[in-house]
């Protein structure tokens, strides 16, 4: 999971981060904006049980901890964050600011 990799998209009024995060639960995974405008998502995936009788043959799948960074463009309303997993996909959408006002005087 250290390598997660990502789709990131923009939209004319948000920015969509994608992520496959197969088997992980709600509770195992977080996502928050820190002050210097950084989405991070984190968690941790647990190894599955060991159960008698059964042995690996071969293990390829990670396990552990996992975070994956990325800097937001100032336009990205922090406040505004949805956050949808299904299927193992994480779908973080971030809606964007409306553009400043131009203010013309005669």
């Amino acid at each position: 999971m250290a390598a997660t990799h990502a789709d990131v998209k923009e939209y004319p009024n948000c920015y969509v981060f994608v992520i496959d995060m197969p088997s992980m639960k709600d509770g195992d995974i977080k996502v928050q904006v820190k002050e210097d405008n950084v989405l991070i998502i984190s968690g941790y995936r647990k190894r599955e049980e060991e159960r008698e009788g059964v042995e690996y043959l071969s293990m390829g799948r990670r396990v552990g901890e996992f975070m994956r960074r990325f800097s937001l463009p100032d336009d990205a309303n922090s406040d505004a964050i949805s956050v949808m997993d299904q299927n193992g996909v994480l779908t973080v959408t971030i809606k964007k600011l409306p553009p400043p006002i131009d203010v013309k005087f005669d």
